[in-house]
């Protein structure tokens, strides 16, 4: 389940923002949102298949 993002931040002597502290339930859907954010970069460029294209595919290797 994806938690409501809660940050705090670290501030220098003039009160300019230097850093984030985040709950670690926060940090963890961050990091799987990176992780999906990845694997789609890296599948841009395979081919595109429209779904009926995808049924048939599996309905002649008898998956369906």
């Amino acid at each position: 389940m994806k938690s409501k993002l809660k940050e705090q931040f670290i501030t220098d002597a003039k009160g300019h923002k230097r850093a984030v502290v985040i709950d670690i339930d926060s940090y963890y859907d961050l990091m799987e949102d990176v992780a999906d954010l990845r694997v789609v970069a890296e599948r841009k460029n395979n081919p595109k298949y429209s779904s009926t294209h995808f049924i048939l595919k599996l309905k002649k290797n008898g998956i369906l």
